[in-house]
Parts: structure tokens; C-alpha cells; sequence
């Protein structure tokens, strides 16, 4: 008798247990479906970048993709399962690929509907030119950690192929000093190879462009010659001022303001020209260029004003200004945020809605409009740049005049198709692309 009041009790607990599982995965399933909704009505769902793919028939349901990853609602649980909810949020940090105990996550640029121009990149980093490599950013891998990895794998590469005897002045050209760059210079100088860097724009790349107080590191990454960078939440001028040191010290050659208009495959070699008429010698080279290239212009009278421009460096240096900022993407808002503390901001977005904005930047610029802070124009268009003010359309095509200082548009950027296809370098795009990444 007490045998089977033992086993009743057993029975009963398990009976419990069960019930209370099934309870969680139903709350937490019906949590991310109405997210995934939500998100859907509000047009995030879709990814805009880098983002994991999960194989529900691999994923174990250890959670861990979703404690690794350092943005919110990215990915939820659906039925037991890891799920996408919020993709166009994710930054492509990969720490959900790289926590997955089973590799049930793989790492995808585009989707079945929205293809990705991409250049053909093999898994040693070498393009369908025999020589030419590419790492970061125009290869797809955008997050700074990532970036820095993929310049010292690229250069690991490029080591093993280079030929004692191949004549020429440098054994590798890096064309682009952001963070795949560095990491490339450095690991460059570290295996004892001739090496220098151009750069169209200032040491950073990217990162230099970013407004000062931006924070542009969420997790630690590390850096050839340097070490793991345990620093969270750091703002470009602490990045920067890292680099800047082990640049100085390691004493590598990056040249600024040095934009390479032209690459010329010799029969021995490349040559690489630059605006200046510069001409360099080398046996390979390292493309870890940005993929936005030159910024997209409006085409609008006026925008070639020197009060005109497409990056805001020092904020907290312009004071009492009247401004129009242009764009609707986080840039845009991160830069009108920034600029309406010290200055009266305008903001004007073509579309009905801001999308895709990551959830802190969606909320500062609510309150920020809400408050009066910043003037926000939807559905707007600028017309005409003036000395004084702007003419911008607005509803049923009336046109405003605001008075203005200074106009910041942030309108993306285009892939610099013709300078990579002048080349040789071939560029396609690409739907469902998984990107290959390495565990480490």
C-alpha cells in the first residue's frame, strides 16, 4: 500500500511538472508570435543585414542562443524552439552562432525575396581574382568584432601564398584602414611582411564617421599585437585612441586622405593607383573597404553648399544652429538626437514610419519628438538648399521654407560596384546566403 502511495506521489510530481512545462512553452510561445506579429505590422520582421538562420531540427532548445545575444527580442521561443522574431535588429554580432552548443545556427546575408550585391569571395578570403582578397564589411561581415577577426584570418591567408621572390616593392597593399583593415595591418606587420595601408578618409574607416559619443563595441574582440579587448560599451574615441597606440607602437604605415582610384593586374603583381597619381607595387592585395562606398546624394540645388554634408563627427562642437537633418535610419536619428541637445533640429524622413530602427534609438527619437525636442517631417522630400534656409515638401506637395545653417543627410551609401568590376572582380547577388564563419 505505502509502495503505491509512493508511486502515486511519483506519478503525481511528474504529472506536475509536466503540466507546468507545458504551460511555459505555451506563455512563451504565444509571447513570440505576438512579437513576431508586431513586429510584421510594424515592418522589422524581415532582416536588412547579417542575421542567423536556426535549423529547428538541429536546435536542442538550450536557450543559449537567446542569453548570448546582446540586443533585445531578436530571437524568442517558439513551440520549444529558438525562432527569428525582431530580424531587421540584428547587427550581426554572431554571439548566437558562435553559443549554439549543436551549430544549429549559421549566419545568412538576404532573404528568398531580397537579394544582397556581394562580391564572389572563397573561403580563404580570395576574390575570382587570383591575388586580390577582401575581409570585413564589402564581404558582408559589418560588426566591428567580426570585421577584426576576418582581417587576421585574410592576412593568415594571404602569408601562406606569397612568393619569396615575386619583385615587387610590397608583398601586400590593405586598401582601407577600418577595423578589418587594422587588424590586417597589424597581423601583416606581425608576420614580418612589407605592408602598407591607404586610406580614402581618416584611420577607422566607418568607425571614424560615427558621431563621437556613439557606441560602436558591445562584446570583446582581439586584436593582433594587442590582445583581447575587454571593453563594453565604448565610444569611438576610446576605440580609436586604442588603435591609434598600437599603430604607433608596432609602427605600421597607414597613409590617409589616399583614395585608390585604380588597380591593374600586371603580369607580375598589381599596380595600385591612386587620386594623387601615387603608384604602388605589390604581389597581393587586401580590399577591407566599406561597402557603402561613396555617400548617396540627393541631387538637389544647392547640395553641393559647403553647409552640406554626409557625417557628423564632433556634436558637441556646433552650437545654436539651425539644422535639417535628412534620413530615417539610425544614423540619422542618432545623429538628430545628438545635435538637438546645443541646436534647433528638423527632421525630415521620405517614408510614413520610421523602420528597422534598433529599439533604443526607436525610443529616444519618439520622446525626443514628443517633447518638442526635435521637428519631425514624414513623408517629406528636400527641394532646394539655400544659403539661409530649405525648401521642403511636405503633404499634398507644399512646400515649407525652414531657416537653416547646416544640413546633415544620411541617405546610405552605394557599393562601389564599378571601382570592384574595373578590377575584374566579379559581384552578384545573392538570396539565403550563409556566410562562412569559423567557431572559435
Amino acid at each position: 500500500m505505502a509502495e503505491i502511495l509512493i508511486y502515486g506521489l511519483v506519478a503525481l510530481i511528474c504529472v506536475g511538472i509536466l503540466y507546468i512545462y507545458i504551460i511555459k512553452l505555451k506563455t512563451e510561445t504565444l509571447a513570440s508570435e505576438i512579437k513576431i506579429e508586431k513586429a510584421k505590422e510594424e515592418g522589422i520582421y524581415e532582416p536588412v543585414s547579417l542575421y542567423p538562420y536556426i535549423d529547428t531540427n538541429t536546435c536542442i532548445k538550450s536557450g543559449a542562443c537567446i542569453s548570448a545575444c546582446p540586443e533585445e527580442d531578436i530571437i524568442g521561443i517558439r513551440n520549444g524552439r529558438a525562432t527569428l522574431i525582431n530580424a531587421s535588429h540584428c547587427i550581426g554580432h554572431g554571439a548566437c552562432f558562435h553559443a549554439c552548443p549543436v551549430e544549429a545556427i549559421s549566419l545568412r546575408i538576404g532573404t528568398e525575396k531580397r537579394g544582397v550585391d556581394l562580391p564572389h569571395v572563397n573561403q580563404n578570403f580570395e576574390t575570382n581574382v587570383r591575388g586580390i582578397f577582401i575581409a570585413g564589411e564589402l564581404g558582408g561581415m559589418g560588426l566591428i568584432k567580426n570585421s577584426v577577426e576576418q582581417g587576421k584570418q585574410a592576412v593568415d591567408h594571404i602569408f601562406k601564398d606569397i612568393k619569396k621572390t615575386h619583385g615587387c616593392e610590397y608583398d601586400l597593399v590593405i586598401i582601407g584602414a577600418g577595423p578589418a583593415g587594422i587588424s590586417a595591418s597589424l597581423q601583416a606587420k606581425k608576420m614580418g611582411l612589407k605592408v602598407i595601408t591607404l586610406e580614402q578618409d581618416s584611420l577607422g574607416g566607418t568607425v571614424f564617421n560615427f558621431p563621437r559619443s556613439k557606441v560602436v563595441m558591445t562584446s570583446p574582440m582581439d586584436l593582433p599585437s594587442f590582445g583581447k579587448i575587454k571593453l563594453y560599451n565604448t565610444s569611438k574615441a576610446e576605440l580609436l585612441q586604442i588603435w591609434m597606440d598600437v599603430i604607433s607602437k608596432n609602427e605600421i604605415e597607414i597613409k590617409e586622405k589616399c583614395k585608390v582610384e585604380k588597380i591593374t593586374k600586371l603580369k607580375s603583381g598589381f599596380e595600385v593607383l591612386t587620386a594623387d597619381d601615387d603608384e604602388y607595387i605589390t604581389d597581393k592585395i587586401l580590399l577591407a573597404i566599406g561597402r557603402r562606398g561613396s555617400p548617396r546624394k540627393l541631387n538637389v540645388q544647392g547640395e553641393q553648399l559647403e553647409k552640406v554634408t554626409y557625417r557628423l563627427i564632433e556634436p558637441e562642437m556646433i552650437l545654436d544652429k539651425d539644422i535639417l537633418v535628412v534620413g530615417g535610419g539610425d544614423s540619422a536619428i542618432e545623429s538628430a538626437i545628438l545635435l538637438a541637445d546645443q541646436n534647433r533640429v528638423t527632421l525630415s524622413y521620405r517614408s510614413a514610419q520610421f523602420n528597422r530602427l534598433k529599439p533604443k534609438n526607436n525610443m529616444q527619437i519618439i520622446e525626443a519628438v514628443d517633447s518638442g525636442k526635435i521637428k519631425m517631417f514624414f513623408n517629406s522630400q528636400v527641394q532646394d538648399i539655400r544659403d539661409e534656409e530649405v525648401a521642403l515638401s511636405i503633404v499634398d506637395d507644399e512646400i515649407i521654407f525652414l531657416p537653416n545653417d547646416l544640413v546633415f543627410i544620411f541617405a546610405g551609401g552605394e557599393l562601389p560596384t564599378q571601382f570592384l568590376e574595373k578590377s575584374g572582380i566579379e559581384i552578384s547577388k545573392r538570396f539565403n546566403y550563409t556566410l562562412k564563419s569559423h567557431k572559435h
